[in-house]
């Protein structure tokens, strides 16, 4: 079992990606702020509610405007993409929003594709450069899905991508040359469970290398439980096990690593958690 660490009582965690509309609340009886609740109790301040589908974003955003310490983005997932307009006219409504902070999840999924030419993924590419021209158009941070598709995800953001709203990689699984290029475009890298998986050496990798001020962590709740408790449902209060691999990791301590992290998310995306 993870050695749990104390954290200074003014120092707080930010999950950069969850999924709060999705969450297993079975064992909670149904209950979003019990699942939040024991979030904060490890010491979580923020939770940025990611909407991925155009047609449940209404729900992403009652979340975020029913608690003060939700935020929400409005995208379309690559793998939601119909190629209509009905679904980019549900995101630039949901963008109007006061709780809405960023452009996504968008990106790019080739790993259900048999190969780049599937019909399905000029679809995808369509709709991701049409997130980042209306990220910069709206001077908005994207969030960014990029799945067995280094190459076209980095091709897309230099292409269309705005010069002064740059984004994430969110739940990052690629190798140090990936990162480096985003990064290059001025793209912070996010930092999910899967770093505490016994076969991700990569990307610790990755984490170890980075430069402190491009690191964000998240859950990608309810997907992808860090260890020991892979396997089972995700929730926010998690990001805390995320942390304290990454810290472990880059050899700085869980303060520093809490501090670091929710400044750089507050550079991004613009929101800070209330002292």
């Amino acid at each position: 079992m993870p050695v749990r660490r104390p954290m200074g009582p003014n120092v707080m965690l930010i999950d950069s990606h969850c999924h709060l509309d999705k969450l297993d609340l079975s064992a909670r009886a149904g209950s979003l702020d019990a699942a939040l609740a024991d979030a904060r109790a490890q010491g979580v301040g923020g939770f940025l509610c990611v909407g991925a589908e155009p047609a449940e974003l209404g729900n992403v955003l009652a979340i975020a405007e029913a608690h003060d310490d939700v935020w929400a983005s409005a995208g379309i997932h690559p793998l939601a993409v119909d190629g209509s307009h009905r679904q980019r006219e549900q995101v630039l409504a949901a963008l109007d929003h006061a709780a809405v902070l960023a452009v996504g999840e968008t990106g790019l999924d080739l790993f259900k594709l048999e190969a780049a030419r599937d019909p399905d993924f000029d679809t995808q590419i369509d709709s991701f450069g049409w997130h980042l021209r209306v990220a910069g158009e709206r001077g908005l941070p994207v969030i960014v899905h990029t799945r067995a598709a280094r190459r076209q995800t980095l091709e897309c953001i230099r292409t269309h991508g705005s010069t002064q709203s740059a984004g994430v990689l969110h739940c990052f699984a690629e190798d140090w040359a990936t990162a480096d290029a985003a990064m290059d475009m001025g793209y912070y890298i996010s930092i999910s469970g899967i770093v505490t998986f016994r076969s991700a050496d990569e990307l610790r990798d990755v984490v170890r290398r980075m430069p402190s001020d491009r690191l964000l962590l998240e859950t990608d709740a309810p997907w992808l439980s860090p260890s020991p408790h892979r396997g089972k449902p995700n929730e926010p209060m998690r990001v805390r096990r995320v942390a304290e691999c990454v810290a472990e990791v880059r050899g700085v301590t869980l303060d520093a690593l809490t501090a670091q992290t929710t400044e750089n998310f507050t550079s991004l995306f613009g929101a800070a958690p209330a002292s």
